[in-house]
């Protein structure tokens, strides 16, 4: 295993240390690391929260900011964050107007945040997200895996927010917003966790996993490997029979590499997606390319696709200001 590192057990607490010390103007620490959150907390409005696992980076810590997350919660590598650090940062963060905590589908967070959200004093509400078509259950969740399209909750829900939107309406988004949301993944080769040392699983060099989630596990079924055309095709085709084959409207098109695809790649899979896309009558409205939610060093990449219509364009053009976006 060949990574920068000091000590497995210090290497979440010196990560969280470069990334608040880099984005300082934008974040803080809370107490004993247990959160990330806004350097400058916004008044009146509804707090979002999520977390989840570190080794996804920058899901979710990169993501607070204005216009999305005020605060993030991160487990070790893979691991949910617990109760009480969650209780901690919606008491940091959270005002009269509420707390809207956004949780990916895995049995772990879904538990911890349920328990947050009893304990939690104030008003609060939950939305989960479950976008993964590859799969309806796994050994990490029940049902659909949420994966990268919780940036996309997160970042329409946060504008909402950030507008003076109601606890009630935004937690009503973002389950709209997850509904139409349909996403895939695929890996080239796996990642190592610190802690185990070794891949979580070994591909020939001609062998791919189509349908892996984001924490290191095999994927639906491993496939010879093919042309960038036939995977794009093969990923975008398990999403639109999800959707129940749209052949117009408006979509947001998401491809997010999992760590260690370059961005080359990254490009000439979007272009790939988006010919089949057009082709099957679909507009690509708007688009998102890079490494937002990622598997360590993993290979790969997934497609996500957002079902638009004007409010939810509208809402994802609005400026943010977080480490991992800003526009």
């Amino acid at each position: 295993m060949k990574k920068f590192i000091n000590s497995i057990d210090t290497m979440l607490a010196e990560s969280l240390d470069g990334f608040a010390g880099a984005h300082s103007d934008i974040v803080a620490l809370g107490p004993e690391r247990k959160f990330v959150r806004r350097r400058m907390p916004a008044a009146d409005k509804v707090a979002l929260i999520s977390g989840g696992g570190s080794g996804h980076e920058p899901l979710h810590a990169g993501f607070v900011g204005k216009g999305m997350l005020d605060a993030a919660c991160p487990g070790q590598i893979f691991t949910s964050p617990t109760p009480d650090q969650i209780v901690e940062a919606a008491a940091a963060v959270g005002g009269q107007a509420g707390v809207l905590f956004i949780v990916k589908n895995y049995a772990g967070d879904c538990m911890n945040f349920e328990m947050a959200g009893e304990l939690f004093a104030g008003p609060a509400a939950t939305v989960i997200t479950n976008d993964d078509v590859a799969v309806e259950k796994s050994t990490h969740s029940t049902g659909r895996r949420g994966v990268a399209g919780t940036l996309v909750v997160e970042k329409i829900v946060g504008a909402a927010a950030e507008k003076g939107m109601g606890l009630k309406a935004c937690a009503e988004l973002g389950t709209e917003v997850n509904a139409r949301t349909g996403s895939i993944g695929v890996a080239l080769t796996s990642c190592t966790v610190p802690a185990a040392g070794n891949p979580t699983f070994a591909l020939a060099a001609d062998e791919m996993e189509m349908g892996v989630g984001i924490h290191g596990e095999p994927g639906r079924r491993r496939v010879k490997l093919s042309s960038a055309d036939a995977i794009a095709d093969q990923m975008v085709s398990a999403i639109l029979t999800d959707r129940d084959n749209p052949d117009s409207g408006d979509v947001l098109l998401l491809v997010n590499g999992f760590g260690g695809t370059p961005t080359l790649e990254l490009y000439l899979m979007y272009n790939a997606a988006r010919r089949i896309l057009e082709k099957r009558g679909l507009t690509i409205a708007r688009s998102l390319v890079g490494s937002y939610v990622t598997s360590l060093e993993m290979a790969g990449c997934s497609i996500t696709v957002t079902m638009l219509d004007d409010k939810l364009a509208a809402l994802w053009d609005d400026h943010v200001h977080t480490a991992a976006l800003r526009w």
